[in-house]
């Protein structure tokens, strides 16, 4: 599907109310500083809202967003120095555009790729500007509604927080929790000088595509790696057991041997605020996430299987004892500065998930019902998978980064299509 969009207008949308003299100065927090400085991206699909002209919804956008930023402050001001925002309230980035499609033709014919159509910059210049938005008109009158928040000044949860109280100012309702602005007390910053946030970031040669995995696949594979007799007794969950599929092909199918020498690695990105002691609320607002990195048995003979181990091992280390590490001591920083540089060396080859299951990323409803269909877009980064659930059923979106000659392999791959929905159009899939 061709996809052509284009730029209407752009602005800057200020907060409602300024933003006091004391709270001018944020401070990021170690966790902030080290992370990439890209935009996390989420792009949502409206029907045509029939109570409503497209310049009407556009213009509650805005509002909401403005009433949104005065309580999200540090996203209307500027980044400096990887150290600290500066809360001047200069504003969040707005654009309005239009594109020559229908709706219908983006749910029948879903392709991330198009998805960064939608939004008004690259990934990876997050450099100074917390957040942007943009809203894309459709020729059928349906609305597209892209939010962008850099990684730098928060995570998932931190974005969904944001993205939900917006929303809700949208529909009038003002009855929502306050963030907690104090990452920067829970891991204070550190001089990260030598350690290169930009690491990993690339974008020539790379596709992104989306695979949907139904219930009933979802039970098959779960079955798998229970019937496995190397695995504990403990039933995978639907992301452990995906996790471990997905990179057991990905390795069968673009990685004819395992290479001496090469470091092989599996991530999970982890939220911290429950495993924190005492817990934290959900609603601490920043980067309060670290990966869980899992070294896989490369023993060909046990057909992978044991990765599931290996994960649930990673995961269990990041405990409020890995907490307090990553709190009072440099051994965080060293061993990411060293795994920086291996990866440089082509020495460490890495795939990452992120699960966005069970957070509520279709509750964005800004008065005219929430989203039918969301997604991400093509990243800056090789061997990325995110995780959405369906809209409807208990079925997975995955969305595969992946440099072009490796997805081709994998789409190649017998046993990893046997398990894929046959067809990428998104009301078939569980929409």
């Amino acid at each position: 599907m061709k996809l052509d969009v284009e730029v209407l207008s752009q602005e800057m949308i200020k907060p409602s109310c300024p933003t006091p003299d004391h709270l001018r100065h944020y401070q990021l927090s170690f966790l902030d500083q080290i992370q990439p400085p890209i935009f996390m991206p989420l792009v949502m699909f409206y029907p045509k809202e029939h109570g409503a002209s497209n310049l009407e919804q556009c213009n509650r956008i805005k509002k909401s967003l403005s009433e949104a930023l005065s309580v999200y402050y540090p996203l209307a001001g500027r980044v400096r120095d990887n150290n600290f925002i500066d809360c001047n309230d200069a504003g969040v980035l707005f654009v309005e555009a239009k594109a020559s499609c229908h709706l219908s033709d983006i749910l029948e014919n879903p392709n991330p790729n198009n998805h960064n159509k939608f939004i008004p910059l690259e990934l990876d210049e997050a450099t100074a500007l917390p957040a942007m938005v943009q809203v894309t008109y459709l020729e059928c009158g349906g609305l597209v509604v892209f939010l962008g928040m850099s990684h730098k000044v928060g995570d998932a949860l931190s974005f969904f927080m944001f993205l939900n109280c917006w929303a809700a100012f949208a529909r009038g309702d003002t009855d929502m929790i306050s963030p907690q602005f104090d990452s920067a007390i829970l891991f204070p910053p550190k001089d990260i000088s030598g350690f290169h946030p930009r690491t990993g970031i690339i974008k020539e040669n790379l596709v992104a595509r989306r695979f949907v995995f139904d219930a009933a696949a979802i039970a098959a594979i779960r079955a798998i790696y229970t019937d496995n007799k190397s695995i504990d007794a403990r039933r995978p969950t639907r992301v452990e057991a995906l996790s471990a599929f997905i990179w057991s092909r990905f390795m069968a199918a673009t990685q004819e041997k395992a290479y001496q020498g090469k470091l092989y690695t599996v991530i999970h990105a982890m939220n911290l605020r429950t495993r924190m002691d005492p817990p934290l609320p959900n609603h601490h607002f920043g980067n309060i996430s670290r990966p869980a990195i899992a070294l896989p048995s490369m023993d060909e003979e046990d057909g992978c299987y044991d990765i599931l181990n290996q994960m649930r091992e990673a995961i269990r280390k990041v405990n409020a004892e890995y907490v307090k590490e990553l709190q009072e001591t440099d051994g965080h920083l060293n061993f990411i500065k060293s795994r920086a540089a291996s990866f440089m060396k082509g020495e460490v080859v890495t795939f990452s998930f992120t699960s966005l299951c069970r957070f509520p990323v279709y509750d964005a409803d800004f008065g005219w019902g929430k989203p039918v269909w969301l997604g991400s877009a093509l990243l800056t980064f090789k061997n990325l998978c995110s995780f959405f659930d369906t809209k409807y059923g208990d079925g997975i979106e995955a969305w595969i980064n992946l440099k072009a000659e490796d997805m081709a392999k994998l789409e190649a791959d017998k046993d990893f299509l046997s398990y894929v929905s046959p067809t990428s159009n998104v009301k078939a899939s569980g929409f």
